[in-house]
């Protein structure tokens, strides 16, 4: 059994690091907003290491805290951050074997990150309201049909890694990540599960690292250029980090057929939040 202490260390960095750079710009806030923010940032770090779109929850949040949008988003981005780590340390044991197929996916997802978070600092937050609705609706639509495609792809021969579509169905998903982000794990598991001959589970695991490296690479980005409250980021860093160990532990245990019930039920009311608004 390997020893808990690699995890409780990067934790603490993590932890040391966010508090000290709210500590350096000197934030306040009101406590119910403090209650709030937390609250969802917990909430948000479950259901990513589950299934991802934990930002619709954590997003609307800031919003409603008061944060303006462009800086509610990039400092969800960055707060969900440690959740990521969390949520990738929780799924470690579904991880192994998997290392040569992601380390050839994630310079798509990191590059896509990049794009991402440049458009998101140069367009308008209403341009990619319509996309980013279609997007989530196709990703349900993969979810949901993955095992009938798998059937019929069972015959041809599967590369290991996924081949070139699946890169670039992964560089597709790091430029929406490093966006908006939410529900970019719902669209990654159906590409992942359509490309690969693995189970679910082990697909889920390939999700939670490709879309941590999506939002830490848009959150260093976002560092570099953008207006980013702190105090917002340590908040939700400290719920996402208790809740991305929680949702792992919950996730791991959910049988295939819950687990892509789940996936698609987050995906449908992303749609609906995000055309409803």
């Amino acid at each position: 059994m390997r020893s808990p202490a690699p995890r409780v260390v990067i934790g603490l960095l993590l932890v040391v690091a966010i508090v000290g750079c709210a500590a350096v710009f000197g934030l306040s806030a009101r406590p119910w907003s403090v209650l709030a923010v937390l609250a969802a940032g917990t909430a948000a770090g479950a259901i990513n290491a589950i299934v991802g779109s934990g930002s619709l929850i954590t997003f609307p949040t800031l919003l409603a805290v008061g944060l303006p949008p462009i800086t509610a988003n990039v400092s969800n981005n960055i707060g969900l951050v440690p959740g990521g780590v969390t949520g990738v340390l929780g799924y470690r044991a579904e991880l192994k074997g998997q290392r040569g197929r992601l380390a050839r996916l994630a310079p798509a997802s990191v590059l896509g990150a990049l794009v991402g978070g440049l458009l998101l600092l140069t367009l308008p937050e209403q341009a990619f309201t319509v996309v980013v609705a279609v997007l989530i609706g196709v990703s349900c639509v993969l979810v949901l049909t993955q095992p009938l495609i798998s059937r019929r792809l069972a015959s041809r021969p599967r590369r290991a890694h996924g081949g070139p579509w699946l890169w670039l169905g992964v560089f597709a998903g790091g430029v929406y990540g490093g966006y908006f982000g939410a529900a970019q794990g719902v669209l990654l598991v159906g590409l992942l599960g359509i490309f690969l001959d693995e189970d679910l589970q082990r697909v889920n695991a390939a999700k939670n690292l490709l879309t941590m490296l999506v939002n830490a690479t848009a959150a260093v980005l976002y560092i570099c250029v953008a207006k980013v409250d702190w105090w917002a980021v340590l908040l939700v860093a400290l719920g996402s980090m208790v809740g991305g160990l929680l949702g792992a532990r919950v996730g791991r245990r959910l049988p295939p057929v819950i687990l892509r019930a789940v996936i698609v039920c987050v995906g449908v009311a992303a749609v609906i939040k995000l055309v409803g608004g």
